[in-house]
């Protein structure tokens, strides 16, 4: 029994868009940090919500780091640059199937499997309001380090060769040289590993639990579902949903469900005609002696046909099953003989018509739902866009 497909989000920490990885730790944890980098408190408050937050560490970092505070100052500190990326992000839901105090080991298997074992430190913290969320945040290290716990650069420089395994001279008298990673893990291709990483832990303990349910974390679009995606409302909204309040990612999540369910009733209309073309030219060498008299036999008959057929194999039963089951045949061929006469539907070749019709009727909708969600797209990155101009701006203006 497939789970609709569980929150699993991953960001980067920016310090070119003002965040902090302090002020995530602080978030996450809800503990007081006081950040080295701007020298303000971090708190954020939260007491209601927080289950367990723990670190985890590679076996040779510097047991000092197993303290929140120093763990990150010590990262801020070694990413030096106005630009520079911070920590990476994780927030991913637990199944409510799964019983609660389960989520502990939950979290700390995927960390250890995924993150810690590859040399990043997790700093982990489970969230459960009791509103049917329980989430976990994740905090990740982006540089390795050595034996010693010494922070490793994130890149090296590599000069280039030639043929003969000689440096390359620039015009410019410089050595031609590119940029090589010390790990890979900012590789896209991390991310559908981690996602399926936690989809195998969770299925596990829903399994273990005697669930029939099963998470599926790939896209729609690779399990090969037509349906649009709905958008993450992310808490303010989903407060304010909450309350009644329509908010432009609410609507737009509740246009999304009314096209997939659109789309879902054409393609069942279509399913059951289909099957029901297959089981007419499945039977009709059965039921229609009068084939060798007509290339296409009449639907009409064939259902009558069907129907005799029908009685014939319930010979054995008993009387009171027998006439019951007649009688819901025959008012099933009635209500059939009377639609295909009034859309003047008589052979199959005419119900193959109508079908190819259906289909050529459904696929301009097709293509306009393909169109709105590429709509949708751009118009999240255009508010996405429009948060960090109004963020922003202030800062630009007393720059200038």
């Amino acid at each position: 029994m497939p789970i609709p497909c569980p929150h699993f989000k991953i960001t980067i920490v920016k310090r070119s868009q003002g965040q902090s990885a302090v002020a995530g730790a602080a978030y996450q944890s809800g503990e007081r940090l006081f950040s080295e980098y701007d020298q303000r408190t971090k708190f954020y408050n939260k007491k209601k919500e927080l289950v367990h937050a723990e670190i985890m560490l590679p076996s040779y970092a510097p047991p000092g780091y197993a303290d929140r505070a120093t763990l990150w100052n010590a990262v801020e500190a070694v990413e030096n640059q106005w630009n520079s990326q911070l920590a990476r992000r994780i927030v991913l839901a637990f199944p409510v199937e799964v019983p609660k105090e389960q989520y502990l080991s939950m979290i700390k298997e995927f960390c250890q499997e995924q993150f810690v074992s590859k040399g990043m430190i997790a700093d982990f913290a489970i969230h459960d309001k009791g509103d049917g969320n329980p989430h976990a945040h994740i905090l990740l290290t982006l540089r390795a380090m050595d034996e010693h716990g010494k922070w490793l650069p994130k890149a090296r420089k590599v000069y280039d060769l030639d043929e003969n395994g000689e440096r390359i001279r620039l015009a410019s008298g410089n050595w031609k040289c590119h940029k090589e990673n010390t790990v890979d893990w900012n590789d896209q291709k991390y991310a559908e590993v981690w996602r399926h990483g936690w989809e195998t832990i969770t299925n596990r303990y829903l399994e273990a639990a005697g669930r029939p349910e099963r998470v599926d974390l790939r896209s729609f679009e690779r399990q090969g579902i037509q349906q649009i995606p709905t958008v993450h409302l992310g808490p303010a909204a989903h407060q304010m949903e909450k309350r009644g309040v329509e908010t432009f990612l609410g609507n737009l999540n509740r246009d999304i469900r009314a096209a997939n369910s659109l789309m879902q009733s054409i393609r069942s209309a279509i399913r059951g005609l289909q099957r029901w073309i297959a089981d007419l030219n499945e039977k009709k060498q059965i039921l229609l002696d009068a084939l060798e008299q007509a290339k296409e036999p009449m639907l009409s008959d064939l259902l009558v046909d069907y129907f005799n057929l029908r009685n014939e194999q319930r010979s054995d039963w008993s009387g009171k099953a027998k006439l019951k089951c007649t009688v819901r045949d025959f008012e099933e061929v009635k209500r059939a003989v009377d639609y295909l006469k009034a859309h003047s539907l008589n052979t199959i070749e005419d119900l193959d018509t109508a079908i190819s019709n259906l289909n050529q009727t459904a696929a301009p909708l097709r293509r306009q739902l393909k169109q709105n969600e590429n709509r949708m797209r751009a118009i999240a990155q255009i508010k996405d866009a429009a948060a960090a101009h109004a963020k922003l701006k202030p800062i630009h203006d007393t720059f200038l």
